[in-house]
C-alpha cells in the first residue's frame, strides 16, 4: 500500500535520508525506531511531502506521490499525528474535530475513535480543558478526519500515564483491524513490545534492522547502537 524505494534526502553535507526501501501493507501497523539523528522524522517528513526527496519514489497504492505537495497526500489518505499536541485549546473537542473533517462531516472512523477513547462525552468542552492524554487522543481523531489509508504517529504516548500507553497501543491495534496502517515512533520500549509490531531501525538515514522486537532487542549491533562500544 506505501512504498518507498531507495529514498535519498541530503541537506548540505548531512544525508539524513540514505537510499532507504520500506513497504507497508494496508492495516499493517509497524514501530520505527532508532537512535536520535537516524532520520526518523525526516522518514515522516518525506512521507507527509513537507520536504521532497533528492532521487527515489515514494508510492500510495501504485500511484507515484513524490512530488505531491502535501494537502494532496492526505487527499490520498495519508495523515499524521505530532509528537506535540496540534489541537485549537480554545474550541471545543466537536469544533476540533469539524476542522479536522473533509466538508465538516465526521467521519465513520473519527466517530469510532471518539466513542473508543471516551472522548464522544466530552465534545461541548474547549479542547484546553482535556487532560494531556486525552489532547492526544484527540488529536489522533482528528488524523482519522479524512478517514486515512496510513496514519503517521510521532512518540504518541510521550507525557502519558502507563495506563494512557497501554489504552493507546490497544486503539493503534484496532485501527488495523478498520484497515487503517499505522508507522509509529517511540522510544518507550515498553510501548513498543505492547504494540507487538515489526520493527523497523533507522540509522545514519539508512534502514539498518527489521524483526520482532524480541529480535531487535537481542541483536548486539542494535545494542550498541544505542549503548556504544564498551571497548570505545
Amino acid at each position: 500500500m506505501l512504498e518507498l524505494k531507495a529514498v535519498r534526502r541530503a541537506f548540505g553535507g548531512i544525508v539524513a535520508a540514505d537510499g532507504i526501501d520500506f513497504s507497508l501493507a494496508a492495516g499493517e501497523r509497524r514501530c520505527l525506531i532508532g537512535p536520535n539523528g537516524a532520520g526518523k522524522s525526516t522518514f515522516f517528513k518525506l512521507i507527509m511531502g513537507l520536504i521532497k526527496p533528492d532521487s527515489g519514489s515514494i508510492h500510495l497504492d501504485g500511484s507515484d506521490i513524490s512530488r505531491d505537495e502535501p494537502f494532496r497526500r492526505v487527499q490520498r489518505g495519508v495523515s499524521m499525528k505530532y509528537q506535540t499536541t496540534r489541537i485549537f485549546p480554545t474550541l471545543t473537542v466537536a469544533q476540533n474535530m469539524f476542522i479536522a473533517s473533509p466538508g465538516g462531516k465526521l467521519s465513520e472512523v473519527a466517530a469510532w475513535g471518539l466513542e473508543r477513547l471516551e472522548l464522544a462525552r466530552n465534545t461541548a468542552r474547549p479542547a484546553g480543558e482535556l487532560s494531556y492524554g486525552q489532547q492526544h487522543w484527540l488529536e489522533m481523531c482528528m488524523a482519522l478526519g479524512n478517514t486515512p489509508r496510513v496514519v503517521l504517529m510521532d512518540e504518541p504516548t510521550a507525557g502519558m500515564t502507563p495506563q494512557e500507553s497501554q489504552r493507546t497501543a490497544q486503539f493503534i491495534k484496532e485501527l488495523g483491524d478498520r484497515g487503517i496502517a499505522a508507522i509509529v515512533i517511540e522510544h518507550d520500549m515498553g510501548f513498543v513490545r505492547g504494540l507487538e509490531a515489526p520493527t523497523t531501525v533507522l540509522h545514519q538515514g539508512r534502514v539498518f534492522r527489521h524483526g520482532s522486537i524480541a529480535e531487535i532487542e537481542r541483536d548486539p549491533d542494535i545494542q550498541r547502537i544505542y549503548l556504544g562500544d564498551a571497548h570505545g
